[in-house]
């Protein structure tokens, strides 16, 4: 397990301005470096790809390092202030993948019921949408869920020729009762036979946001997945 961490401001805001956040993910989530400057980006980078690739050596590394840098560097202009890939062992496939990001957008509402209600009427006038609202141990919330179907062309596809793929998408936007800004969780998988387990999982982080410190001799046993989960932390390669 990860311990509880502050989400950082991104570039697109003073250090000051977005009051912190913490939560805790799962094992089997390999963090890129979003950190503070370029400098310190590209420091992390290269730690990045030596825990992704464990069983890698330099002439994996040296490419990769400022391939994921870069990554960094627009994820962090995009206004992401953490981002994640999730790597975990099945019986069935061998291996199921998930992108997992937390961004914090700002909002003018007075508090957070308020700000939980107008972003549910937004997101409910897409009928795409499946948005609810929903009460976390931190406040209120709304989960959004969307499935959709991408045409993968056949220059990229496995066999050659045109097919579709179907990916899921749960987005929960949950506003900080600290500041006016809203926090953004996404979850996004093409792994679809693990749906239900991605779920899963998801609810297990929710449960662990808190916009006040938590107690750090707590913080490993905060946001324990599910013990009925079938997905399990991946080797690195």
């Amino acid at each position: 397990m990860t311990t509880a961490k502050p989400v950082a401001p991104n570039e697109n805001h003073e250090t000051d301005e977005i009051p912190p956040l913490w939560f805790d993910v799962p094992e089997g989530f390999f963090s890129l470096p979003l950190a503070a400057t370029p400098e310190e980006r590209s420091a992390s980078a290269h730690d990045f790809v030596r825990g992704l690739y464990s069983q890698g050596d330099e002439s994996i590394w040296t490419p990769a390092a400022p391939y994921y840098a870069a990554i960094s560097e627009f994820l962090v202009d995009g206004g992401l202030s953490y981002s994640a890939v999730g790597l975990f062992s099945t019986e069935e496939e061998g291996a199921a993948q998930c992108a997992f990001t937390v961004a914090a957008l700002q909002n003018d509402l007075p508090d957070p019921a308020t700000a939980a209600e107008g972003i549910l009427t937004v997101l409910s006038s897409d009928p795409l949408n499946d948005a609810r609202p929903m009460d976390l141990p931190c406040g209120p919330a709304v989960s959004c869920i969307t499935l959709r179907e991408i045409v993968v062309s056949p220059d990229i596809s496995a066999t050659g020729e045109e097919s579709k793929l179907l990916t899921g998408q749960i987005q929960v936007h949950i506003p900080f009762p600290t500041g006016p800004y809203t926090a953004i969780f996404t979850l996004h998988t093409a792994s679809m036979d693990y749906w239900g387990e991605f779920c899963d999982m998801t609810t297990a982080i929710l449960q662990t946001v808190s916009f006040t410190d938590p107690d750090p001799a707590s913080a490993e046993d905060v946001g324990a997945t599910p013990a009925a989960l079938t997905l399990s932390p991946a080797q690195p390669s």
